[in-house]
């Protein structure tokens, strides 16, 4: 018998029934194995460090940041970075480890990706890939020459809002973000001695750089009220160009669906937004996390389970083992408001290409 050890994807060995009777393996190579991977897509601000922190603290898994601009180190509240309290002790990968003046491109992602994912495996954990940036997540999935789909078995988790709904949210989410120290940040980070800013590499490509430079240079040689003007006007192109983003992201999902016949698992996280306080956590629980928790389940242990709102409802007195999902730091469960609409004149979205005149994700 010759035993195929590598480079085998065939799924069923070569059998041959000589006359005598009996089977005799002339050729058997056993089907490659692939190891599981969890990827968690969405628009920013919908969830998704939250539920793959939930998804981690349930299952044995590590979590890899796809975000390309949580990768640089610095500008903790500008780029939204998790908190080492709300990571509770899960081990998070690619976040803030790139100097911020380097260009780290989807090709650096993907190769710095692959030997993660293979160190995680290896200590036989679950990677779960977590960001908004879907052209990394492309990059890596879709490339050839790592022979990413030969290796891996993908779950797509897509954190959805309805796009009125995360509208209204955002500007709230920026407004928080300006009352923890956005401002003050950013200015730290100013070259004040540069003439023109290069806002189109780096960290610097961040939301909330580039909108902020004609307010930081009125500083020292402006009075109060040209200050406050430009600062509101700055803010405001941060809400604008946030929304942006968002609707971008969630048309890149939409392309990658098309494109490459992704099997995503779509979430509904819209009436978490609608609700606040202990509602919205009630909603959270029901129709993000455990929805996700049973979609992970059943994609590691073929259970076989319904998940979500197709899942059969439990009888009276039955044992219903419901899922244990893990508190949810003060920090990730604020960012969760009952959301309000802000001005008049946010569309929804209506894109037709892919960066959208914002380059980060």
């Amino acid at each position: 018998m010759r035993t195929c050890l590598s480079g085998c994807i065939q799924a069923q060995p070569w059998l041959s029934f000589p006359a005598g009777g009996g089977i005799h393996m002339d050729s058997y190579c056993p089907p490659r194995w692939k190891e599981k991977v969890v990827i968690v897509m969405g628009a920013t601000g919908t969830g998704k460090s939250r539920l793959s922190i939930e998804l981690a603290t349930h299952f044995p898994a590590e979590i890899v940041n796809s975000d390309k601009i949580q990768v640089y180190q610095g500008l903790e509240i500008v780029t939204n970075k998790v908190t080492d309290e709300e990571q509770q002790g899960v081990p998070h990968h690619l976040l803030g480890v790139v100097n911020p003046e380097d260009e780290f491109t989807a090709l650096d992602f993907r190769h710095l990706a692959s030997l993660t994912l293979e160190s995680i495996t290896m200590r036989r954990k679950l990677p779960i890939i977590a960001g908004g940036s879907n052209s990394y997540i492309e990059a890596l999935v879709e490339d050839q020459d790592l022979e990413f789909r030969s290796k891996y078995d993908c779950c797509f988790l897509w954190v959805d809002v309805a796009l009125p709904v995360l509208n209204s949210f955002l500007p709230e989410r920026v407004d928080r973000m300006v009352q923890a120290g956005l401002i003050k940040e950013v200015r730290n980070n100013f070259d004040r001695a540069a003439a023109e800013a290069d806002y189109t590499h780096g960290i610097r490509r961040a939301i909330g750089l580039r909108e902020l430079d004609r307010y930081l240079r009125s500083e020292g040689n402006a009075n109060w009220e040209t200050r406050s003007r430009l600062l509101e006007e700055a803010i405001d192109e941060i809400k604008a160009n946030t929304i942006k983003l968002a609707c971008c992201q969630v048309e890149k999902i939409h392309r990658l669906r098309r494109r490459h016949g992704w099997d995503i698992h779509r979430i509904d996280a819209t009436d978490v937004f609608r609700k606040g306080g202990e509602e919205a956590e009630h909603a959270w629980e029901m129709l993000v996390a455990r929805p996700s928790i049973s979609q992970v389940e059943q994609f590691l242990y073929g259970n076989g389970k319904k998940v979500g709102r197709d899942a059969a409802p439990t009888s009276p007195g039955t044992n219903a083992n419901p899922i244990a999902v893990a508190p949810t730091p003060p920090g990730l469960a604020a960012s969760m408001p009952a959301a309000r609409w802000w001005g008049p004149q946010m569309p929804a979205c209506h894109v037709a290409h892919s960066d959208c005149g914002v380059s980060l994700q």
